[in-house]
């Protein structure tokens, strides 16, 4: 797992997320899917070359509260939570280009 991204839990995860002032990226994932491990670099980079977004990670065996909570049916799944709400839903790993695209869309048409 990368270094860049913030781990969080059931625990942490209304703090962190919810009641952020800047919009997240929530990356749910679990250690045996081999495509959420593939996207784990492209997150870690994109992670580093965004201020205006903060981009975390769930590993949703270890916190199947928020999967729940969060209704994660299938992983690699990422969530753009903006106020506290979802902005923004993609499931399945994508290369790095195509994630940047989805995410200035979806953060483009913030009000």
């Amino acid at each position: 797992m990368s270094n860049n991204l913030t781990q969080v839990t059931d625990a942490t995860f209304q703090a962190e997320v919810l009641e952020s002032d800047k919009p997240v990226l929530v990356d749910f994932w679990a250690a045996w899917c081999p495509p959420c491990r593939a996207m784990h670099p492209i997150l870690d980079e994109l992670s580093g070359e965004r201020d205006d977004i903060k981009v975390v990670s769930v590993d949703v065996d270890a916190n199947q509260g928020v999967a729940a909570q969060m209704q994660i049916l299938s992983m690699p799944t990422f969530l753009l939570i903006d106020n506290g709400a979802e902005a923004l839903r993609l499931i399945g790993s994508r290369p790095k280009r195509k994630l940047v695209a989805e995410l200035d869309e979806a953060l483009t048409a913030r009000v």
